[in-house]
């Protein structure tokens, strides 16, 4: 008798967790992802770019040299995981915005990243400020992507490819494949 409910506690958890997982809100998720990479390419951005580090094996070759080679700091390995470590907290500098001419919903940047820049920006009257709830499903998102998609996404920053959101959003993820939200530069 007890096997049995377990085996159906068991049943009912892996259906819900199933279900829950599908039922992914593709707005949130999608802005999630697209959100990810402008912060990164932010942040890429903003290291010199004549800055290296040493990358390789630090192990002795059988003529005693050493096998290492210099790449840019900006997108190493190291410094892209470093990144993505932080990535998720810039998200409660986003919020849902509604297009006022389509209607279309997506989370976007609403702070200035430097102070007086803010040339950039929709008007705030087209965002919900739903307050701190909105704020933390964005986060949950985007730390869900980056927990399933981490070396998908050091990976495609490393190349440094052109159309990053296409890639990573759309193809690699499906987090924006045929949805109405990705008419922006993708």
């Amino acid at each position: 008798m007890a096997s049995w409910i377990v085996q159906m506690t068991v049943m009912v958890l892996s259906v819900f967790s199933s279900s829950s997982q599908g039922k992914r809100d593709k707005v949130l998720y999608c802005s999630a992802c697209k959100a990810i990479v402008d912060e990164l390419n932010y942040s890429i951005s903003q290291v010199d770019p004549k800055k290296t580090i040493n990358v390789g094996s630090f192990r002795l070759n059988p003529d005693g040299t050493m096998t290492d080679k210099k790449v840019p700091l900006a997108r190493s390995e190291a410094h892209l995981s470093e990144l993505l470590d932080e990535v998720c907290n810039s998200m409660s500098d986003y919020a849902l915005h509604v297009d006022p001419d389509t209607q279309v919903k997506q989370y976007m940047r609403f702070a200035p990243r430097t102070s007086g820049a803010t040339g950039d920006f929709p008007d705030f009257k087209n965002f919900q400020f739903d307050g701190p709830e909105a704020s933390n499903a964005l986060k949950f998102a985007c730390e869900t992507v980056v927990e399933e998609l981490e070396d998908d996404i050091i990976s495609v920053f490393s190349q440094d490819l052109q159309h990053v959101h296409k890639e990573l959003c759309n193809r690699i993820s499906d987090y924006c494949k045929d949805s109405s939200h990705t008419n922006e530069e993708l």
